[in-house]
C-alpha cells in the first residue's frame, strides 16, 4: 500500500493512445462527406425498406470511429469497421463509409501484426472470389461482373496496397537495421585499430626512451656515490641536474604510457603536473643555465586558488616550453613567468613568459640543445583545445632590449577548495599530500630501477 501510494498516479495510470493528427483529419472528412450525401439523398436503396433515414448516420459515426483508432487497437478498429459495413448495406450505403471502411481495411494490413495482416489480404481475396463466382452463379448474368470488380476493389486493393507499403517499410527498416551494425562494427574495428596502436607506442616509449632515462638516471646518482664526485661543487651539481631531470622524465612516461596504455579508463591515471611544481621547473633551470641567466616566478593569483586539472596542466606545460626554448635560445639577462587573472576577464589565466632576445644569443647561432622545432606548434595545440589564446614573438623591453615573450590566457574558472578539519584529511577522508611533485632521493632511485 505504501509503495503503492509513492508511485505518482501519471506513473500508475497507463497512457490513453491519442488519435493521429491524419487519422482525424480523414475522419472528420468522411463525416463531412457522408453528410452531405445523406443531406441530397445520395445513398443507395437499402436492403431493409422500413425505418428512419438517419439510420444510415449510425454505420458511418461508427466508421468514423473506426478511423480515428486504426493506427492502434488492432484488430478491433477493422472488426467495427467490419460490422460498421455490413449495417451501412443493409440499411442503405453511403459512399463516404465504403470509402472509410478501404481505408480501414488499409490501416490493418499495414499497421496490424504480422499475421492479422496476412488474414486479411487472403480473407479479402477469398470473399472477391466468392461474391463474384456466387453473383454469376445465382444471377446467370454478365453484369455481376462489375458487382465482383467493385467488390475487388473495395476489398483486394486497398489490402495489397498496404502489404506492399508494409513490405517496403520492412526492408526499409531492416536496411537501417543493417547500416547500423555495419557502423558499429566499423567502430569496434576502428576502436581495436586505435588501440593497437596505442600499446604499439607504449611500447616502444618504454623499451627506448624509459630505458635510456632510467640508464642515465642511474648512472648518474652511481656517479654522485664516487668520492671524487664531491671534489668539484660545479661537476656534482652538473650530475644533480641531469639525475633530477631523468627522474622526472621518467615519471613523465610514465604518465604517458599510461595514458596510452589506458585508452578507456581515466582521462588522468596518474598524477599530472600542475601549477604547484613551477618553483621546481625554475630550480632545476637555474641549475642548467649556469651562463648569467636567471629565473623567477611572479605568481600574482589569490593565495590557495585552485584551477580545474586542464587548465593547471595546460599551463605548467606552456611554462614548461617557454623555459625551455629560453635554455635553448635565450640570451644572458632575467627569465620572468607571471601568472595572474585579468581584471577585465576575471574567468581567465594569464600567463607571460620573458626572456631577452640577443643579437646573438649563442656563439655560432644555433641553439644549446637540439629541437623537434615544434614547440610553439605544442603550446598553441594546447591552449586552443580549451579555447584559450596565445601569442609569441619579439617584442621591445621596458629598456630598449628586444625580449621574446609568450603570452597565453586560458579561460580558468575557479574551483572550490576541499574542506578540511585541520588535521589534513578532506570532506572525502581522503588524506590531501602537499608537494605531490617532489619525492625523495630514495624513492626517485627506486621507481628508477624499476623502470628499468
Amino acid at each position: 500500500m505504501i509503495a503503492a501510494a509513492a508511485i505518482p498516479r501519471a506513473a500508475r495510470t497507463p497512457r490513453v493512445p491519442r488519435p493521429h493528427r491524419d487519422d482525424v483529419l480523414v475522419a472528420a472528412a468522411g463525416a463531412a462527406g457522408g453528410l452531405l450525401l445523406w443531406a441530397f439523398e445520395l445513398n443507395s436503396r437499402p436492403l431493409w425498406q422500413t425505418g428512419p433515414r438517419w439510420l444510415v448516420l449510425l454505420p458511418l459515426a461508427a466508421m468514423c470511429l473506426a478511423t480515428l483508432s486504426r493506427r492502434f487497437g488492432q484488430p478491433y478498429p477493422l472488426l467495427l469497421g467490419t460490422v460498421a459495413e455490413v449495417a451501412d448495406l443493409t440499411v442503405g450505403s453511403l459512399l463516404a463509409t465504403m470509402v472509410l471502411f478501404t481505408d480501414v481495411l488499409y490501416a490493418a494490413v499495414l499497421y496490424g501484426s504480422a499475421r492479422l495482416s496476412r488474414l486479411v489480404l487472403r480473407t479479402s481475396v477469398v470473399v472477391s472470389v466468392l461474391v463474384s463466382a456466387g453473383l454469376l452463379i445465382v444471377f446467370r448474368d454478365a453484369e455481376m461482373l462489375l458487382v465482383g470488380a467493385a467488390c475487388v476493389g473495395i476489398l483486394v486493393v486497398p489490402t495489397t496496397s498496404g502489404e506492399m507499403i508494409r513490405n517496403h517499410r520492412d526492408k526499409a527498416a531492416a536496411e537501417r537495421l543493417r547500416a547500423e551494425q555495419t557502423a558499429l562494427l566499423a567502430e569496434l574495428d576502428r576502436k581495436q585499430a586505435v588501440g593497437a596502436e596505442r600499446a604499439r607506442m607504449a611500447r616502444e616509449l618504454h623499451d627506448v626512451v624509459a630505458n635510456h632515462l632510467s640508464a642515465i638516471a642511474i648512472h648518474s646518482t652511481a656517479a654522485l656515490s664516487f668520492p671524487e664526485a664531491g671534489a668539484g661543487g660545479a661537476t656534482r651539481d652538473a650530475l644533480g641536474v641531469i639525475r633530477e631531470n631523468s627522474v622526472q622524465g621518467l615519471a613523465e612516461m610514465r604518465r604517458l604510457i599510461g595514458l596510452l596504455r589506458n585508452a578507456d579508463g581515466p582521462e588522468e591515471p596518474t598524477a599530472t603536473p600542475s601549477l604547484e611544481g613551477l618553483e621546481a621547473l625554475l630550480r632545476r633551470a637555474r641549475a642548467m643555465a649556469g651562463d648569467g641567466r636567471t629565473f623567477a616566478l611572479a605568481d600574482h593569483r589569490p593565495r590557495g586558488e585552485r584551477l580545474p586539472a586542464p587548465v593547471e596542466l595546460a599551463a605548467y606545460r606552456v611554462v614548461q616550453e617557454a623555459v625551455t626554448n629560453a635554455l635553448k635560445h635565450a640570451a644572458p639577462g632575467a627569465v620572468t613567468v607571471a601568472l595572474d587573472r585579468d581584471a577585465a576577464r576575471p574567468d581567465t589565466l594569464g600567463i607571460r613568459v620573458r626572456s631577452p632576445l640577443g643579437d646573438t644569443p649563442v656563439d655560432d647561432g644555433a641553439p644549446r640543445a637540439p629541437g623537434a622545432g615544434a614547440g610553439l606548434v605544442g603550446m598553441r595545440e594546447r591552449v586552443e583545445l580549451l579555447a584559450g589564446e596565445l601569442t609569441a614573438g619579439p617584442e621591445d623591453g621596458a629598456g630598449g632590449e628586444r625580449i621574446w615573450q609568450v603570452h597565453a590566457v586560458l579561460p580558468a574558472p575557479h574551483e572550490a577548495e576541499p574542506a578540511t578539519d585541520g588535521s589534513g584529511v578532506d570532506g572525502s577522508g581522503a588524506a590531501r599530500r602537499p608537494g605531490k611533485h617532489r619525492t625523495s632521493e630514495k624513492h626517485e632511485q627506486r621507481e628508477a630501477e624499476r623502470d628499468r
